[in-house]
């Protein structure tokens, strides 16, 4: 709503310059400024142009299925629970064949590792002697579910004469009834669209349809006080005398063109569906035992290397592994499922005709190498399928940064 005296000016107008009573801006030649009255304002310190605003929601139209149309998930379709009733598919034979290490292969991969670190030296893996070399494994589970979420919120753009698709073009369908495909499966991806037969013209909420605005800077004035004379014009060379100075973002008339409609004064609104397609990963890893000690290989360096997978199921509900030889990857199964479960069903849904669950087993060679060098017994590890090394005893080391032959 405007205040004052602020009138638009209507199309076809003749445009004035800025006055105050009789006398015009800048003052004629010989002509005694007057002072700017008290009302003029110091131009805005920090004028930004206004943010567009939201369309009132008790304005826009009413649609079946969109009646809390905020940008908040939708329920899912009942069609979610269908994969719920799905039979768990048969157990399958689960089979290894992860190659062992040899000595040679041990001793390449901490020379290897040590080349690139500048701070170990080279001799202690050269002249070391094997005592003992643990041949082991490690388990990584991981489960993944591909779920989708809609959400629908009402949107707007400037209307410049383009064709609208409204209501009286047909119904309106409901959010989960609008087709649409992710690129890839198992990949996050995020895709918007206008909802069929939802738009409509409405008039600009921010300028009430006037195509402008009341200016930000001069408060709709058109002109600012002078900062230079604080506004008594005497002997001031910035504004000719007269106190004050024609507002630099309205050019002295009190208004400037509306963002919110690009000065158009109409609005297209329709209502705007939001569908997110998000991969939700949980993992576990289980080390086996060997007869000195569990193995102490951080959990983090087996998830980055290489192994054989042993085990992989897609269905639209997978069900928690029961027959793998080693029971905590069984139990990791059924509590990650049933998390994944209890997490998503509520808001997201699996994809129509698509896999939306995915979990497998990876088997991780690992071997846990006990050796002697200088009088001085140390381990290290040797895992995965590129032989990565992890050595944080490693008898040869400085902490100076010095690099030892």
């Amino acid at each position: 709503m405007f205040h004052g005296s602020f009138q638009p000016q209507r199309q076809g107008q003749t445009q004035f310059p800025c006055t105050h009573g009789q006398q015009s801006y800048p003052p004629n030649e010989g002509q005694q400024p007057s002072r700017v009255p008290d009302d003029n304002p110091d131009e805005n310190p920090d004028p930004q142009p206004p943010s567009p605003s939201v369309p009132p929601l008790e304005e826009m139209d009413q649609f079946s299925g969109y009646e809390n149309v905020d940008g908040t998930p939708l329920q899912p379709p009942p069609s979610y629970n269908e994969a719920l009733r799905l039979p768990p598919p048969q157990s399958q034979a689960i089979t290894t064949t992860v190659p062992v290490i040899s000595e040679e292969q041990a001793r390449s991969a901490l020379l290897d590792h040590v080349s690139h670190n500048c701070c170990f030296g080279s001799k202690a893996a050269k002249k070391m002697k094997f005592t003992n070399i643990f041949r082991l494994s490690a388990f990584h589970y991981s489960l993944e579910s591909y779920t989708e979420k809609r959400s629908a919120k009402w949107d707007y753009e400037p209307y410049h004469d383009q064709v609208i698709g409204g209501s009286f073009n047909g119904s309106v369908p409901s959010p989960w009834d609008i087709e649409a495909r992710p690129p890839a499966l198992f990949q996050s991806n995020t895709e918007t669209m206008e909802v069929p037969h939802t738009a409509s013209i409405k008039p600009c909420h921010d300028c009430i349809g006037l195509s402008r605005k009341r200016c930000y800077k001069c408060g709709g004035r058109g002109m600012t006080r002078c900062k230079w004379c604080n506004g008594n014009g005497y002997d001031c060379t910035f504004c000719h005398g007269y106190g004050k100075k024609r507002c630099s973002v309205c050019k002295g008339h009190g208004h400037t063109a509306c963002n919110t409609c690009n000065a158009r004064g109409k609005l297209k609104c329709f209502i705007r569906l939001t569908i997110e397609w998000n991969v939700h990963h949980d993992d576990y890893v289980d080390h086996v035992e060997h007869v000195v000690e569990r193995t102490s290989l951080p959990d983090e360096l087996i998830r980055t290397v290489s192994g054989e997978t042993v085990f992989k199921q897609e269905l639209p509900r997978v069900w928690p592994i029961n027959h793998f030889p080693h029971e905590n990857i069984n139990e990791a199964s059924k509590n990650l499922v049933q998390r994944h479960l209890n997490d998503f069903q509520a808001t997201q849904k699996s994809l129509l005709n698509n896999f939306f669950q995915r979990q497998k087993i990876r088997v991780i060679p690992v071997a846990s190498i006990y050796s002697n060098w200088n009088n001085n017994s140390f381990s290290y590890f040797v895992y995965g399928f590129e032989h990565k090394v992890h050595a944080p005893d490693y008898p040869q080391q400085c902490s100076c940064g010095c690099t030892l032959l």
